[in-house]
């Protein structure tokens, strides 16, 4: 009985990785929201081939193959949401200290008068 049991556990496939494409379609999605194409286009193109192929898989019925390239996919979209995040908040950095330097130029020159 034990050794059926087992049988069957070890047949038991996983189910189809529907979660996993969906996730990774929001992260492509949410990676180009971000403006990912514009810094950090490499990534998001790397992001959205992987879906792509997982599709395929997917639809080829590669289940275990689907699973992994969605996988990668919703990783490779999340660095280039992180990444985009990044250079969007190191211009605005950059931005504000200009904006405080020169803030100091016109009060030296103020106090200066």
């Amino acid at each position: 009985m034990f050794a059926i049991v087992l049988a069957l556990t070890a047949c038991a496939s996983l189910p189809p990785p529907t979660g996993e494409l969906a996730a990774a379609q929001q992260a492509v999605t949410r990676a180009g929201d971000a403006d990912a194409d514009q810094y950090a286009a490499d990534e998001l193109s790397q992001a959205r081939r992987a879906l792509e192929l997982a599709q395929t898989a997917m639809a080829q019925g590669r289940e275990d193959d689907a699973r992994s390239l969605a996988v990668q996919a919703a990783a490779v979209a999340d660095l280039a949401h992180a990444r985009s995040r990044k250079a969007v908040a190191d211009t605005e950095l950059a931005q504000r200290r200009a904006e405080i330097s020169q803030l100091r130029q016109r009060l030296g020159m103020e106090d200066g008068q």
